[in-house]
């Protein structure tokens, strides 16, 4: 299940990052979105959601959030 799909406000485990694209891999890693790590959507819209990692919030886009797998 990816970012996209998960219910707001509950928190869920990096399970991998799906992408064949190593920038995106590197910027997602540069925000702590790596195996492993906790995060939780804070809001969704239409082509993005906030989201919180370690002690910080971002604003990603839905082709970043359909990247992040998750359990």
């Amino acid at each position: 299940m990816n970012l996209m799909k998960v219910e707001t406000g509950k928190q869920y485990m990096i399970q991998n990052i799906a992408t064949n694209d190593h920038e995106m891999d590197a910027f997602l890693f540069s925000l702590g979105c790596y195996s492993g790590e906790p995060v939780t959507v804070i809001s969704r819209m239409r082509r993005s959601c906030v989201i919180a990692v370690k002690d910080a919030r971002y604003n990603i886009d839905s082709q970043l959030a359909e990247s992040i797998v998750v359990h």
